[in-house]
C-alpha cells in the first residue's frame, strides 16, 4: 500500500499510474474537494505524452484550448507577433501548448479515478509518520478523528507548504523575488482568443491567457509599487492599472489573488520510504509554465519505480534514481526560469533592453527559423529531458542514448508511442530483428516492438537495426548499436529485472 498525500495534479498522476500498475494505494487531501480556481493552466507536450500512456490525453486536449501564438505589445501598439500553432510538428503527437485550467484538470482526473472505483479521502490530513525501515507508520486525522496505519511508502505531493517535507526536516533553500503579482480570472469586453497577449510597460508587464471555452480569461500582472504592502488587496484596487496596461475592460471577476514568486529546491526528495514530488520538492517562477508539468514528470518517474519494487520486478536500489534523475532537472529548471523571469520583470538596464530591443526587433526574426523554433519547443515542452547521468542509463545508438526520451516516430496511421501504453519494459528495433535476438528476448520475457526503418526514424536520431530497451516511462534505459542479447541480459541481471 502506498499513501499519496495531496490530490493536486502531481498526486493524482501518481494515483492514476499506480492504479494502472495494479498497486493498491490511498490518496488523501486536507481540502474538502478539488480546487475551484484555475491556478496552473499550461500543459506541455511531455505531460500530454505521459497522459497518453493512460489514454487520457486526447480527452484533456478536448477540454482545453491549444494556443496559437503570442501577441506582444507596448502601451502604444503591437511590437511583435509570434505564431506557435503546431510548433513541435514531427517532434511529438502533441506539438502545441495547451491551456487547461488546473481545476478542470483536477476534476477530470478525480472523475476518472472514481470511474475506476477509487475515492479520494478529502478532509484528511497526515499529521505524523515514522519510517520503521520495513514500512511507514502514519497518523491521519479526519474531522477530529485519529487513525493509525502502516503503509509501504509515502508520497508527499502536498504543495509548497508540504507537511511531509517539514516532517522529514528537509531544507528548502532558495529565495523570493521582490515583486508582488496579482492573478485574476475574469470576463472582459474582448472576445476569447487562443493567443497569449503580453504587454510591456516601462516597469511592469501584463499577460492575458484564455482559460476556459466559456470565455474566461486569465490576467497576470505586477501589483503597483504603491499597493505592494497592502494585505487586503481586491481586484478593484489593481483594476485601473490592469485595464490601462492591457487595453481592456473587466465585466466580472471569478477569482483574484496576489502572490510572491519563490525559487526553491529541496535538499533531497527522498528519505528512506518517504518521497516528495511536485511543489513539495521545488518551486520556481512561472516563466514557461513549467511547474505543474514538472510535478507530473516527478509523479510518473516515481510511480513506476515504486510499482515494480512492490511487485518484486526490480532491485529496490532503483528508488535511489528518483532523486538523482528528478532533483538534477529541478535545479537546472530553477536556474533557467530564474534567468528568464529576471529579464522579463527586472528594472535594470539589461532587462529594459531585453524588453524594448530584443523582444520587438530580434525575437520575431529568430522565431522564424524552423531549427530555432524546434529547439525552443523541445526545451519548453520538456520533451528534451534526459537522464543520461542516471545509474539506469547505458549506451548510445545513433543520436539516442540511455536516459533520453524515446523520440516520437509517426508511421502510416500509427506511431511508436502506442506500445508505451502497456506501462511496461519493452525493446524497440527500427529495421530488422535478428532471430537469435528475438528468441533471447522471449526467453527473458520482454516484448520486442519492431518498426519499419523510415526517413522519420532516421530524422529522429535512431539507428537502423539497433536496439533500445525502453523504460515504463518512455525513456530509453539501454541503447546498443548491435542486437547483443548478452548485453540486454547483463542489464536485466544487474537490476534484477523481471519482465
Amino acid at each position: 500500500m502506498v499513501l499519496i498525500v495531496g490530490a493536486g495534479p502531481t498526486g493524482l498522476a501518481v494515483a492514476h499510474r499506480l492504479a494502472r500498475h495494479g498497486v493498491p494505494f490511498r490518496i488523501i487531501d486536507r481540502n474538502a474537494g478539488p480546487g475551484t480556481a484555475s491556478r496552473a493552466m499550461v500543459m506541455h507536450a511531455r505531460s500530454l505524452e505521459l497522459y497518453q500512456q493512460l489514454e487520457l490525453a486526447d480527452d484533456m486536449v478536448a477540454l482545453g484550448i491549444p494556443m496559437q501564438g503570442a501577441h506582444l505589445r507596448s502601451q502604444t501598439g503591437e511590437i511583435a507577433s509570434i505564431a506557435f500553432g503546431d510548433i513541435g510538428a514531427g517532434l511529438s503527437p502533441y506539438p502545441f501548448v495547451l491551456s487547461l485550467a488546473q481545476d478542470e484538470h483536477e476534476r477530470f482526473l478525480v472523475e476518472r479515478l472514481a470511474q475506476q472505483g477509487t475515492a479520494i479521502e478529502w478532509n484528511t490530513a497526515l499529521t505524523w509518520f515514522e519510517d520503521e525501515r520495513d514500512a511507514v507508520r502514519v497518523v491521519l486525522e479526519r474531522e477530529g478523528k485519529r487513525e493509525e496505519a502502516r503503509v509501504a511508502y509515502v508520497c508527499g505531493c502536498d504543495g509548497a507548504h508540504s507537511t511531509v517535507r517539514q516532517l522529514l526536516g528537509l531544507e528548502f533553500p532558495g529565495g523570493t523575488y521582490d515583486e508582488t503579482f496579482y492573478v485574476a480570472d475574469v470576463q472582459t469586453d474582448k472576445p476569447l482568443s487562443d493567443w497569449l497577449m503580453g504587454t510591456f510597460g516601462e516597469r511592469t508587464i501584463g499577460l492575458v491567457f484564455p482559460v476556459r471555452r466559456t470565455g474566461m480569461q486569465r490576467l497576470i500582472g505586477i501589483v503597483p509599487p504603491e499597493l505592494r504592502d497592502r494585505t487586503d488587496l481586491e481586484f478593484r484596487d489593481v483594476q485601473p492599472s490592469a485595464e490601462s496596461l492591457l487595453g481592456l475592460r473587466v465585466h466580472s471577476v471569478n477569482w483574484f489573488s496576489t502572490y510572491r514568486v519563490h525559487h526553491r529546491v529541496a535538499a533531497h526528495v527522498r528519505r528512506g520510504r518517504v518521497f516528495i514530488a511536485g511543489d513539495a520538492g521545488h518551486i520556481h517562477s512561472p516563466a514557461g509554465g513549467q511547474g505543474m508539468n514538472t510535478g507530473i514528470g516527478d509523479a510518473v518517474n516515481l510511480s513506476w519505480k515504486l510499482a515494480h519494487v512492490l511487485q518484486g520486478r526490480i532491485d529496490p536500489g532503483v528508488l535511489d534514481t528518483y532523486e538523482t534523475e528528478r532533483i538534477a532537472f529541478a535545479r537546472v529548471l530553477v536556474k533557467s526560469t530564474d534567468r528568464l523571469f529576471r529579464v522579463f520583470v527586472g528594472r535594470n538596464l539589461s532587462a529594459r533592453l531585453f524588453r524594448t530591443v530584443l523582444v520587438p526587433k530580434v525575437l520575431p526574426v529568430i522565431a522564424g527559423y524552423d531549427r530555432i523554433r524546434r529547439r525552443g519547443f523541445s526545451l519548453v515542452s520538456q520533451t528534451r529531458i534526459n537522464y543520461e547521468h542516471s545509474a539506469l542509463s547505458e549506451g548510445e545508438a545513433g543520436d539516442v542514448g540511455g536516459g533520453d526520451r524515446l523520440p516520437w516516430v509517426p508511421f502510416d496511421g500509427a506511431d511508436n508511442f502506442r506500445p508505451l501504453r502497456s506501462l511496461d519494459w519493452q525493446v524497440h528495433v527500427y529495421g530488422d530483428v535478428r532471430a537469435d535476438f528475438a528468441e533471447a528476448a522471449r526467453a527473458l520475457g520482454i516484448e520486442v516492438q519492431q518498426f519499419p526503418w523510415s526517413a522519420a526514424a532516421e530524422e529522429a536520431g535512431l539507428q537502423r537495426n539497433a536496439f533500445y530497451l525502453v523504460r515504463p516511462d518512455g525513456h530509453v534505459a539501454l541503447a546498443a548499436e548491435e542486437q547483443d542479447a548478452a548485453q540486454m541480459s547483463d542489464y536485466a541481471r544487474h537490476w534484477q529485472l523481471r519482465f
